[in-house]
């Protein structure tokens, strides 16, 4: 079989990578996705799920892509953070997190990280303006919503909790915590309504 050197290019193109220079010179195979790509495939994926534990393997694929730093030294003091939140050791946490969105303000997950040790602590305000930063950066970090969502509940602002609860099942319709939520909280507000 005879191929005729337009097809020919074609089918080379196909199957062998292209490649761009990326921020810093160095050659990035076009085709893989980027980390926005992926995020908006999984969310994608996330929303279309109606399978409770598909849906939960895709939201931990989704933590994983926040996680990524790319950065060692981010990294680094995130993993030295989360072992000093399973401790209780707040404020050691506090330090290193304050340390990752002083180098990283670009990056969603310090400030959820943050934003999570402040609520542990009952900084209740600290811990808004962390997620109000996240979601900034990411709007739909499903989690930074819930944590959002708990602090309108802990002020005994069930409507706001409410909406916040809403506002997770638009983007993570089989998270079971955010339904149970939006249930008792819709059964509470009628009953106060009446």
């Amino acid at each position: 079989m005879r191929y005729g050197p337009a097809i020919l290019a074609f089918m080379l193109a196909l199957v062998t990578p292209t490649f761009a220079l990326g921020q810093q010179g160095m050659p990035v195979d076009k085709g893989e996705l980027t980390h926005q790509q992926k995020l908006d495939r999984l969310f994608s994926e996330l929303k279309r799920s109606q399978n409770e534990k598909v849906a939960t393997r895709i939201a931990s694929r989704i933590g994983q892509e926040w996680a990524a730093s790319g950065s060692a030294s981010v990294d680094l003091m995130m993993q030295w953070a989360g072992k000093a939140l399973e401790e209780r050791k707040f404020d050691v946490a506090l330090d290193f997190l304050d340390q990752v969105v002083a180098m990283r303000p670009d990056y969603a997950e310090g400030w959820n990280r943050r934003a999570t040790v402040h609520f542990m602590m009952q900084n209740f305000a600290k811990s808004m303006a962390d997620i109000e930063q996240t979601l900034e950066l990411e709007p739909r970090h499903f989690g930074a919503i819930s944590g959002m969502a708990q602090i309108f509940m802990a002020g005994g602002n069930k409507q706001l909790a409410f909406n916040a609860y809403q506002r997770v099942l638009e983007i993570y319709p089989m998270m079971r915590n955010a339904q149970n939520e939006v249930v008792t909280l819709s059964e509470e507000l009628e009953g106060e309504a009446i």
